[in-house]
């Protein structure tokens, strides 16, 4: 097998890709910063409430 047959397997296949339309890249995107925010947010929450038990309840402060 050749390079030249490889790449003509490589344009048939790529011919076949069903690429996402621009909303739907935009409406993903905000989909996945969204969740990424209120995770963020989930876990910064769970990360303060841990430290102060800590600080009261082991550090004794």
């Amino acid at each position: 097998m050749n390079i030249l047959n490889i790449l003509k397997g490589v344009l048939a296949e790529s011919k076949k890709i069903n690429w996402p339309t621009r909303k739907e890249v935009l409406r993903y995107t905000l989909l996945v910063i969204g969740l990424s925010v209120i995770l963020a947010m989930f876990l910064g929450g769970v990360d303060i409430l841990f430290t102060r038990f800590l600080n009261r309840v082991i550090l004794q402060q």
